[in-house]
């Protein structure tokens, strides 16, 4: 494998914290319209559900994806590698914890409650499994953040280094 040059490895470290300031960001945001939300007014909570999907859709869903092949981009065309170092693999194991909680929590439960709210108007905002989904939707993404915090960590400490032989 050739060597990328210090300047490519730079312009990949900017792509890649780009990436990644999009996907906590977006989480960011949508824990604040999530804990913002006004369950009993039914037009403000229907557009913070609006926004969140928004914000889910371009915002999130683009840096999730642009942070995943960046990442494949160094285990596979850097020394970086993906199992080379206990940090990076931690990372990654990190990173699909993460995605199957947005894909199969966060994004489910939003859809779900977003759904309740087009079909039953006001009276979704009483439902109990709205209301369920609602408070369970932001433990979630309560989760992710601290994941996301958790990797940031590792990445600039970079603990469990190999030991370098004496």
């Amino acid at each position: 494998m050739k060597k990328w040059s210090p300047a490519a490895m730079k312009w990949l470290k900017i792509v890649h914290l780009i990436l990644v300031a999009l996907f906590f960001g977006g989480i960011m945001s949508s824990v604040a319209l999530s804990f913002r939300v006004n369950l009993h007014q039914y037009e403000e909570t229907l557009d913070a559900y609006k926004a969140m999907v928004h914000v889910s859709d371009l915002i999130v869903r683009t840096g999730a994806v642009g942070t995943l092949l960046v990442g494949f981009v160094y285990g596979i065309f850097t020394s970086w590698g993906f199992f080379k170092h206990r940090w990076v693999t931690v990372k990654w194991i990190l990173f699909i914890i993460q995605t199957v909680i947005g894909i199969f929590v966060v994004d489910k439960l939003m859809v779900e409650n977003m759904d309740m709210l087009t079909a039953q108007q006001a009276e979704a905002i009483s439902n109990p499994t709205f209301i369920q989904n609602h408070a369970l939707r932001q433990y979630a993404v309560i989760v992710q953040i601290g994941i996301t915090l958790f990797i940031i960590a590792i990445s600039v400490i970079r603990p469990w280094k190999k030991k370098k032989s004496s």
